[in-house]
């Protein structure tokens, strides 16, 4: 289990670099454009679709590393409030809603990703299945976190008030 716990976290650590460095090229695909289009009136035809692509990059990839951290939207006032066994069945279940999420959410983009491989983004020339890359990996991630939130309750490694 540790393991396991041990790359969750180096794969954790790593996706959160990933979303830093695309916020990062962001910002300055955002800047280029802007400075492109209103200072030279000439912007270049690919910076919406590059922006595009790493707003889904870090959204999804910076999501995958809240539900490593436990740091997703809990509404867990009334649940604070219950004995330790109902918090941990509350917890383990939640944990199991975010797998099931996860796993369609692959699912979906699997299915939109093989029904537009052959259509091409014109302004960058790749296929247009590469918008869904960081969905399914981010995806994945989640599923492998949810994974190992489940066996930390299961092996009382982890308590249902604890957030990592």
């Amino acid at each position: 289990m540790d393991i396991f716990s041990k790359i969750c976290l180096n794969l954790s650590n790593g996706v959160l670099h990933v979303a830093r460095l695309a916020l990062a090229a962001l910002g300055i695909t955002v800047i280029v454009g802007v400075v492109m289009r209103y200072a030279f009136n000439d912007e270049p035809p690919y910076i919406e679709q590059v922006a595009l692509l790493l707003v889904i990059s870090v959204a999804m990839f910076g999501a995958a590393a809240g539900v490593r951290d436990s740091g997703h939207i809990g509404l867990d006032s009334l649940v604070k409030v219950l004995p330790g066994t109902i918090q941990k069945a509350i917890h383990v279940l939640v944990e199991i809603i975010i797998l099931i999420f996860a796993a369609l959410l692959i699912w979906g983009s699997a299915e939109m990703s093989s029904s537009t491989l052959h259509d091409t983004i014109p302004t960058l020339g790749i296929s247009e299945a590469f918008r869904y890359l960081p969905v399914i990996l981010a995806g994945i991630l989640v599923i492998l976190f949810s994974i190992e939130h489940l066996l930390q309750f299961a092996l009382g490694k982890r308590n249902a008030a604890e957030k990592k």
